[in-house]
């Protein structure tokens, strides 16, 4: 969670990530790979990103697969989308 977004207030931080969870408006133009990782949402008023990154869960060169999460750490940000 970005700073923005750390100092709304806990109802409107509530209602963003309840947006994020719930989005599944993914379409070749929003997600053109198909891999469902990023999108732009809106709660009133604000344009919200979000983002998702894989990073393997040892430090070493391991191959990444980000559907195993015995070999990969996923990782969200959440930011307004002022903040990019």
């Amino acid at each position: 969670m970005s700073a923005g977004i750390a100092a709304l207030p806990v109802d409107l931080r509530d209602a963003i990530i309840r947006a994020v969870r719930q989005f599944s408006n993914f379409n070749t133009d929003n997600d053109p790979h198909g891999e469902h990782d990023c999108a732009v949402v809106v709660v009133p008023g604000y344009r919200i990103i979000w983002k998702i990154d894989y990073y393997p869960n040892d430090d070493g060169c391991a191959d990444l697969d980000p559907t195993d999460p015995a070999t990969t750490r996923r990782v969200i940000t959440i930011m307004l989308a002022e903040e990019y």
